[in-house]
């Protein structure tokens, strides 16, 4: 096997396996999405009302997606997608929902599911280019974002023992 069917095999087994993507598009943070595979793509679906949404993801341009270990967590890919929007209604959109709409959790409208995703949300397709982004030496964690969040105080020093005491028998 050439290298680049390697790679190809390992983007989509590792995406199929895993419930959930890490995507980046150009300008903003990593997000989770989750996803279905279908016909060699990650399709998503999202920007609607009670959805996940899909910033700066918009036809013709790029994303990174980073697949994690379903077991571990970690990190086993990070490919680039070129992002293509379905028209609702359209063949490519109705396979892609029927597939999305079985893995959908906690969808309140059940079977009106893929008319309220028609009006008012996006179905894309994240269609690997073949490209991979080398693995990290270190590690990619960001810093926490600014809060008005404190850190609790310190426990008391005789919290053990009142915790912990021992009852006497009498």
């Amino acid at each position: 096997m050439t290298p680049e069917l390697l790679d190809q095999a390992l983007v989509e087994e590792a995406t199929k396996k895993s419930g959930l993507v890490w995507v980046r598009a150009p300008g903003v943070p990593a997000r989770p999405l989750w996803h279905v595979w279908h016909e060699g793509a990650a399709c998503v679906v999202g920007d609607g009302p009670g959805e996940q949404p899909l910033r700066a993801l918009t036809d013709g341009t790029t994303a990174e997606v980073t697949v994690r270990s379903k077991d571990k967590g970690g990190r086993l890919v990070t490919w680039t997608a070129r992002v293509v929007e379905l028209a609702p209604g359209s063949d490519a959109w109705q396979a892609a929902v029927a597939d999305l709409k079985g893995k959908r959790l906690n969808a309140t409208d059940g079977e009106a599911m893929p008319d309220r995703w028609a009006r008012e949300c996006r179905v894309l397709r994240l269609e690997p280019t073949g490209e991979l982004a080398p693995l990290p030496d270190g590690s990619l964690a960001e810093p926490a974002p600014a809060s008005p969040a404190t850190t609790r105080e310190p426990a008391p020093a005789a919290l053990p023992r009142l915790l912990f005491k021992r009852r006497r028998r009498r």
